[in-house]
C-alpha cells in the first residue's frame, strides 16, 4: 500500500505562482452571488426576517414546435411604461417605486414604446438606463424576423409585474400572460430578466409557459437566481443588472446576445440549459464587488442604513 508521503511526492500540490504561469482569472472574476449578497446586506442593517427565493428541482421543458425559421416569438419584459406624473424615470434616475406596475400589460410590437426600469433594482453604479435597447431588445427581434431567422415576432409583446411574492406570480400573472399568448398562436418566448427579483419572476412565467407547451429563453444577469428557481432554458450574460439583452450603446453586443439566446432556445434539448455568453463587461472586473456589498460599507455608512431601517419599521408599525 501506497503512504500518504509517498503520494504527495508523486502528485505534490502546485506551487502558489500556478495562476500567473498558467494563466488563470482572477479568483473572484465570477458571477455575482445576489442572493448571498443581499441576504448579508439585509441581515447587517437589521432585517431579521429571510426572504425565501422559488427554489425547484423538477423543471418543465417544451421542445419548439418546429423550425425556429417558422416560429411567432413573443417578447416578455419587466419594464416598466413611462408614466410622465411618477418622478424621475429616465437615465440615472434613482429607484422610484412609484413608477412601479401591479398588472400584466400588452403592446404593439409592431412599434418601439417608451419603457423605463427605474422602478426595479438594477446596477445604478455601473449603468445608466440609457439605452433601452439593454433591456427591451424588441428591434434587435423584429430585424431577426426580417432576416429570416425567426418566421415572425408575435403581434403583442407583454409586461409582468415584479412582486415579491412567488404566488402572486404563478397564480395570477403567469396565468395571464399564458392566455395572452395563445391568444396571439405564440409558438416561443423571449424572456428578459432585470433586477434580482424580476429574474425570479421570469423564472417562475417560462415554468408556467413551458408546462403548457411553450418553449421558453430567459436572458439573464443573475446566473445564481436562474439556476436556483430552476429555469427551462437561460443565457446568462455576464453584465450589471439591467443589461442582459446587451451592453449600452453597442449595437454588435445586442445583436450577438439576441443570437446567442435564439441558439439556446433551438438546441436546449432539457431543461436547466443555461448557456454563459462569452461577451464581457469590461477588461476590468471590480465592478462586480460593488453590488450590495455589506463588506464595502464604512461603519457610519452601515448604521445610516440602520436607522433609516429603523425609522421605516416604526413608520409602518
Amino acid at each position: 500500500m501506497t503512504s500518504p508521503a509517498a503520494v504527495q511526492l508523486r502528485n505534490p500540490e502546485p506551487p502558489d505562482t500556478v495562476a500567473a504561469e498558467l494563466g488563470f482569472a482572477p479568483v473572484d472574476d465570477v458571477p455575482i452571488p445576489y442572493m448571498q449578497r443581499l441576504r448579508e446586506w439585509k441581515k447587517a442593517i437589521g432585517h431579521t426576517t429571510v426572504y425565501t427565493w422559488a427554489h425547484f428541482i423538477d423543471v418543465p421543458f417544451a421542445p419548439l414546435p418546429g423550425p425556429l425559421s417558422e416560429c411567432s416569438v413573443a417578447l416578455l419584459t419587466t419594464a416598466a411604461p413611462y408614466q410622465p406624473d411618477k418622478g424621475d424615470q429616465g437615465p440615472g434616475a434613482p429607484y422610484n417605486d412609484a413608477a412601479k406596475f401591479f398588472d400584466v400589460y400588452s403592446g404593439d410590437a409592431a412599434r418601439d414604446p417608451d419603457l423605463r426600469i427605474s422602478h426595479v433594482g438594477i446596477d445604478r453604479k455601473h449603468t445608466s438606463m440609457e439605452d433601452s435597447r439593454c433591456w427591451f431588445p424588441l428591434p434587435a427581434l423584429r430585424a431577426v424576423a426580417a432576416s429570416g431567422r425567426i418566421g415572425r415576432v408575435a403581434r403583442r409583446f407583454h409586461g409582468i409585474p415584479t412582486v415579491r411574492d412567488p404566488r402572486t406570480t404563478l397564480r395570477v400573472h403567469a396565468p395571464e400572460v399564458l392566455k395572452r399568448c395563445r391568444e396571439d398562436g405564440v409558438d416561443a418566448a423571449v424572456l428578459v430578466a432585470n433586477c434580482t427579483v424580476c429574474h425570479q419572476t421570469l423564472c417562475l412565467v417560462a415554468r408556467v409557459l413551458e408546462a403548457a407547451g411553450i418553449p421558453t429563453v430567459v436572458m439573464a444577469c443573475a446566473r445564481d437566481i436562474v439556476e436556483h428557481v430552476g429555469v427551462p432554458r437561460a443565457l446568462f450574460s455576464d453584465f450589471p443588472l439591467g443589461n442582459a439583452a446587451g451592453k449600452p450603446q453597442d449595437e454588435a453586443s445586442h445583436r450577438e446576445t439576441l443570437r446567442l439566446a435564439l441558439d439556446v432556445l433551438e438546441s436546449a434539448r432539457a431543461a436547466r440549459t443555461i448557456v454563459q455568453s462569452p461577451l464581457r463587461w469590461s477588461g476590468d472586473h471590480a465592478w462586480k464587488a460593488d453590488f450590495s456589498n455589506i463588506a464595502l460599507l464604512a461603519p457610519h455608512e452601515l448604521e445610516s442604513l440602520r436607522a433609516e431601517y429603523r425609522a421605516q419599521c416604526a413608520a409602518t408599525a
